[in-house]
Order: structure tokens, then sequence, then C-alpha cells
């Protein structure tokens, strides 16, 4: 089977240009790196489909003296799986406007902005302190629930 390099070259553009989009901060964009990287996986399956133009189906009268093997019929799971591709693309489109929509109409801006708890963890992974919680002891497992039982006057 040979492999046409157009093909996996518009994939490869594809898939490239989708991961870039896709890590950009507005929805939007993300969004066309979503539909980028799902034309990406169609591009592939059709690579994978093996080579153009043969019947679906031969029928034993159509191929008198020919023996119908892995040759003579083409494979119908490639095309399959692109419709499940273009179903599951559909749905993430569908998802992602609505996410769009919802951040235009709280912020009048698609970007998405830093969440302060996260960049609060980040830097205290940064300056490797523990966080302030109540489980401090991570070899008892039921260290958290015996604290709890002894602050309201030790009974279980």
């Amino acid at each position: 089977m040979t492999v046409n390099l157009t093909l996996v070259v518009l994939a490869g553009v594809l898939f490239g240009s989708g991961v870039v989009l896709v890590m950009a901060r507005s929805i939007v964009r993300a969004l066309l790196g979503v539909l980028l990287m799902g034309n990406g996986v169609n591009v592939v399956f059709l690579i994978a489909s093996g080579a153009p133009g043969r019947a679906p189906i031969v029928s034993k009268s159509s191929a008198e003296g020919v023996v119908v093997g892995a040759d003579g019929i083409s494979d119908p799971l490639p095309q399959a799986m692109v419709l499940t591709a273009i179903v599951i693309t559909l749905a993430v489109t569908a998802y992602c406007l609505a996410l769009a929509h919802r951040s235009w109409q709280l912020s009048s801006s698609d970007n998405v902005e830093d969440d302060p708890e996260d960049a609060r963890i980040g830097h205290l992974a940064d300056t490797d302190q523990v966080p302030d919680t109540d489980y401090a002891d991570t070899t008892d497992p039921h260290a958290l629930a015996d604290t709890a039982t002894d602050d309201q006057g030790g009974a279980r």
C-alpha cells in the first residue's frame, strides 16, 4: 500500500495548527483548533483506508475467475470511523459554541481568565510549601476523622 504524501502533510498541518489554536486563551480559537484536529483525524482515517477507487462490494458473478480476497473488497471500517469522528466533532463544536456564547454573555469576552485558586496552588507547589489543610499526616488515613471527633468531645 502506498501512502499519498500530500495527505500525510495535510494531516500533520491540520493537527499542528489545531494544537496551537487549542492552547490559545480564546474559546473561539480553541474551537477552531478542535475543528482542525477533527478534520485531521478524518484525513488520517482517509489515509488508513487504503487505495481509493476500489468497489465496496464485489459479487461472485462480476468476479468470475477472480478469487475474492482481502484485495477484492474495500474495508468499510474507515468510512464508519470517519462518520463517527464527524458526529463527535459536531458535538464538541456545539458544546464549545455554547461555552463561548455564555462567556460572552457574562464578561463580554471569550478569553479564559486565570483562576486565583489555581495560581495560589501553583505558587505553593513552586515554593515547596505544604498547603494549609486539616489533613497533615499522610501515613494515617484516619487522622482527619480522629481530629474531627476529638474536637467534638471524643465521642464516636
